[in-house]
């Protein structure tokens, strides 16, 4: 397959479907990504409280992009696979008044660098954290017509902050206008779900991912196949809804499952609620990206064996 490079000069930080393609593909290309920190680049391994504080916001979420798929229409799936992602050593963290979901509790601003080893960060010791480098924003570009910021996810992925899209894993996006538009970015290089203070270890990384389209597949928002977490499991099923209101997200993900448990392994809807009753995990992925609250149902792929 067509290998291509795409470097973080190609940066744009709104959503528009009238954006100029950075790069040009077909179903099947691998794509070496360079992302910028969510800053855009503004801040740095020396960066302090004082240079976080000054940074322009309306570059915050600076994705590379758009790369256009031939042949992608509305009505098809665009599905990207991340090969491999890997951070470059540094990231950061911040507290911003009147953002997180601790606004009261938390008023004054904070900001912290991460040192990272190559998988784990020990720049809060006595903690060591694990490094999943994964980015928080993947998605194509929206069918309506228009600019809009980057911090509300929707149908169309963007800044969903499904910490399981690491190496290894795979998101199905449903395709909104012709081209299909991929941008992505915002890597964190590790997260927590709910991104609480708002952040997670914000970094830059390298990302290569490979494409295929699916035409004509049904599928109404983002769906994740995650990568095994252990050498016994096989990795997860994703549904992805984003909503102001968290439980109409819960609900709508909750009957996706359903409907893929019975698309798949001819489930009754009974059969099938139960399951998800008794193995279905209801997460919330982020909580911070106001309006819009994301919530994961996932599912172990290993209850249905080697299918």
């Amino acid at each position: 397959m067509p290998e291509f490079t795409l470097s973080a000069a190609s940066t744009h930080d709104r959503w528009n479907r009238d954006l100029s393609p950075q790069l040009c593909v077909t179903s099947g290309a691998v794509i070496h990504i360079e992302c910028l920190d969510s800053s855009g680049g503004q801040l740095g391994p020396n960066s302090t409280l004082a240079d976080f504080l000054q940074i322009e916001r309306n570059k915050i979420h600076t994705l590379t992009g758009p790369v256009l798929v031939e042949d992608a229409q509305p009505g098809d799936v665009l599905q990207v696979e991340f090969l491999e992602i890997t951070h470059r050593g540094w990231g950061w963290s911040s507290i911003i008044p009147g953002l997180g979901f601790l606004p009261d509790r938390f008023p004054a601003p904070f900001f912290f660098i991460w040192k990272l080893d190559e998988k784990v960060s020990r720049s809060l010791a006595p903690a060591m954290v694990p490094l999943r480098p994964f980015c928080g924003v993947v998605g194509v570009a929206p069918g309506e017509e228009g600019e809009f910021r980057t911090r509300p996810p929707g149908v169309f992925g963007g800044n969903i902050d499904v910490r399981d899209l690491s190496s290894g894993a795979t998101i199905h996006l449903p395709v909104q206008t012709p081209g299909a538009l991929l941008s992505l970015g915002d890597a964190h290089a590790a997260q927590g779900d709910g991104e609480v203070c708002i952040n997670g270890i914000e970094c830059p990384a390298d990302v290569t991912v490979r494409l295929k389209l699916l035409k004509n597949k049904k599928l109404t928002a983002p769906l994740v196949e995650s990568a095994p977490a252990r050498s016994e499991t096989a990795g997860k099923w994703i549904m992805v809804e984003s909503d102001t209101e968290p439980l109409a997200a819960a609900r709508r993900a909750t009957l996706r499952m359903i409907e893929f448990l019975g698309e798949q392994w001819n489930l009754s809807p009974e059969h099938a609620y139960l399951l998800c009753s008794v193995a279905m995990d209801l997460r919330l992925a982020q909580v911070v990206n106001v309006p819009m609250v994301t919530v994961c149902a996932a599912l172990e792929k290993s209850i249905f064996g080697a299918r």
